[in-house]
């Protein structure tokens, strides 16, 4: 009886044993899925926070656990970001300044009426938006005709967005002129973020363009000397060693609209990213091939919108008075990022974060969660879709497919007018292998359509106006671009594509190298190869003999003076040298003659005699490009078909000869896109 008892008693104890082993299972299982879902939801950067808003007097204070965005009010200046540990990514100078907050170092800019800067400060904050997930505040400035002459006369918004789960805040901008307003010119609109000098120290722009950068104290003198203009210095003393002896300029680090969609720095020592992502260039001007500014010492980053960088005042920024404009910029979204302080390649690591969420960004634009009425959404927007075909019966008799050509929407104008426009929106894509495009999420306005495409001169118009409503989607015929052409091809040299990378560009000189721009595809980035023109043609200048001379490496990038001694330049002459099998004396030639880029310069042509009084033909002055000094591969755009009458040319030997005659300074100058001559025609209307 006891025995039994006792089993009876064990059986008890070793059941509720059991009980408790499968409930510290169940808890350990609980405790575990837990913890391996705060990891991924750290991961992957998944924060449940809610978003905080807090608006006192002086600050207004947004709060997604993720980052705190602090905004000064009512100025609209954004004065601290604080991620993680660090308490402010953006520099603080000035302490002591009556202006107190605001010498955080954010702020929007425009340039105006001449050299006026204007920091768009504003005198209002309104909560457009404020749930658990989301956060958008507008700080506005109605502008009053009593400042007449002070400040930009431009009604202002300035907006800001905090989301559940980015680590980030996103910036747009809603600017406006009313009828009343006086004229003026914006040469330049832009955001510009000043980060902490002492901690983001390297800079990335693409997968080959990173690099620690000097220090703002090194561009000063008894640090580096200056060069030929103000942004470039040779450092001589920087604070990092192993940047001696290179070059700083920030128009090295220039970029073409299509591919700036993220520039950033990184904080080594608190493995920390900063990064200004840009999802869309629908508002910036100058088409896709403009080039612009992104980051450069300071450490300073940039979202440029506005500018007359690569274009000159050709870019049309002026606004009449009573001219009437409105136009929203952005948004864009400045996102911050984190890694292992134990990981070695962290640089690696934030940079491929960034470019991830950068494409999250692309997939969603427009984006939905904005509310302001200027800003459509998806269902709010249209669609055009179509096919390019090329027709050119002298390359080939049937019609062509426009591969990789780039064809957009933008405010009606002339062909080209497209790379000066200044004021509206533009949408680009390019085509596929058989010319088909998809120009997606187009705002509702009037536009026409343009297009280029590669290895085919001049640009195309669709001789109809485009008219975009929410929600539709037009269904184009099939586009057919004819290219300039009166004639066979006799010569050519170069490749139609708008920049004159194809040609030689020279090695730099060894005292004046920027590392990072050594690399080919970014050899033409380097300080100073305008003067090795000089070096190369010591006694002569450039000869090329079509069929013997290979462009590549015997056409120099730029025609540029030569120097002589004392800063004191001349004008230049190339001369093309061919032979003619067969001359028809009552038949036209034509000089198909594409220039990539133009600055101050002109280019005189004669054919066969160099002496005559008058040339045959002159572009006249041209240009404000400025891409010799600011590193540019290409400014705008210009085409001329020069016709010669057959009389000019002989046969056997002929000489086309080129002058740039403007040679005040070494950067009157242009680059040549693409020469061509063309027989008298040969087909059958």
């Amino acid at each position: 009886m006891d025995m039994v008892v006792n089993m009876s008693h064990w059986r008890r104890k070793l059941v509720l044993w059991m009980v408790m082993v499968i409930q510290l299972s169940l808890f350990l299982s609980v405790f575990s899925t837990e913890i391996h879902a705060r990891k991924f939801l750290k991961d992957n950067h998944i924060n449940t926070n809610d978003v905080r808003l807090h608006i006192s007097d002086r600050l207004v204070v947004i709060d997604n656990g993720l980052v705190e965005v602090t905004i000064e009010n009512p100025s609209g200046y954004l004065i601290g970001i604080k991620y993680k540990k660090m308490q402010n990514v953006l520099e603080r100078r000035n302490h002591n300044s009556n202006r107190g907050y605001s010498n955080f170092l954010e702020y929007w800019d425009i340039v105006w009426d001449g050299n006026s800067y204007d920091k768009l400060e504003t005198k209002h904050v309104e909560v457009i938006t404020q749930t658990n997930d989301i956060v958008e505040l507008s700080f506005t400035k109605t502008w009053n005709s009593k400042n007449h002459g002070k400040t930009i006369p431009l009604n202002i918004q300035k907006r800001y967005i905090v989301r559940r789960g980015i680590s980030g805040v996103y910036m747009y901008g809603i600017f406006e002129r009313q009828e009343d307003f006086p004229k003026a010119h914006m040469y330049q609109i832009r955001i510009a973020f000043k980060l902490k000098e002492d901690k983001f120290r390297f800079m990335a722009l693409s997968d080959t363009i990173q690099r620690v950068m000097p220090r703002s104290e090194d561009r000063v003198k008894g640090h580096s000397k200056p060069l030929d203009f103000k942004e470039a210095v040779l450092l001589t003393n920087p604070s990092n060693p192993k940047l001696k002896g290179e070059v700083d300029d920030k128009y090295q680090y220039s970029t073409e609209n299509k591919d700036n969609k993220l520039n950033g720095w990184i904080s080594d020592h608190d493995s920390v990213g900063f990064w200004i992502m840009t999802p869309s260039n629908e508002f910036r001007t100058g088409g896709p091939h403009k080039q612009d500014l992104t980051s450069h010492v300071g450490p300073t980053a940039l979202s440029m919108f506005v500018s007359t960088h690569y274009t000159g005042t050709e870019i049309n920024t002026f606004y009449k008075e009573g001219e009437a404009w409105k136009k929203v910029f952005g948004p864009v979204l400045i996102y911050l990022n984190s890694a292992s302080s134990k990981d070695d390649d962290h640089r690696k690591i934030l940079w491929n974060d960034a470019k991830r969420q950068l494409s999250e960004e692309i997939e969603s634009w427009p984006y939905n969660f904005t509310r302001s009425e200027d800003f459509p959404h998806s269902q709010q927007r249209g669609q055009v879709n179509g096919q390019l075909l090329v027709q050119d019966r002298y390359m080939d008799k049937q019609l062509m497919q426009a591969k990789s050509a780039f064809v957009g929407l933008a405010p009606p104008g002339e062909a080209d007018s497209w790379q000066k426009e200044g004021k509206g929106y533009q949408f680009w894509t390019q085509t596929d292998e058989i010319g088909r495009f998809n120009i997606k999420n187009v705002r509702p306005e009037v536009y026409n359509l343009y297009a280029w495409a590669h290895g085919f001169i001049g640009s195309y118009k669709l001789d109809l106006d485009i008219t975009i409503l929410p929600g539709n989607k037009i269904e184009l015929d099939t586009l057919i671009y004819d290219p300039p052409r009166n004639g066979p091809t006799l010569w050519e040299i170069g490749i139609p594509d708008r920049t004159a990378a194809e040609f030689f560009i020279p090695e730099p000189y060894p005292q004046y190298v920027n590392s990072i721009t050594n690399d080919g595809a970014d050899k033409f980035r380097q300080y100073g190869l305008w003067d090795r023109y000089s070096d190369i043609y010591r006694d002569s200048d450039l000869v090329y003999t079509v069929g013997t001379s290979n462009y590549s490496k015997d056409w120099f990038f730029a025609h540029v003076p030569r120097k002589i001694g004392d800063d004191r330049c001349r004008p230049t002459t190339w001369q093309i040298k061919y032979n003619l099998q067969d001359v028809n004396n009552r038949g036209t030639y034509t000089l198909q003659m594409a220039i990539a880029a133009a600055s101050f310069a002109e280019v005189e042509v004669q054919f066969n005699d160099p002496n005559s009084d008058r040339p045959h033909f002159t572009t006249k002055r041209i240009g404000y490009d400025n891409a010799v000094p600011r590193h540019g591969i290409h400014g705008l755009y210009r085409l001329y078909s020069i016709e010669v009458p057959g009389y000019r040319f002989r046969k056997g030997s002929n000489t086309i000869y080129l002058t740039q005659t403007r040679s005040d300074n070494s950067f009157e100058a242009v680059m040549y896109d693409y020469i061509r001559l063309e027989g008298p025609n040969s087909l059958n209307n």
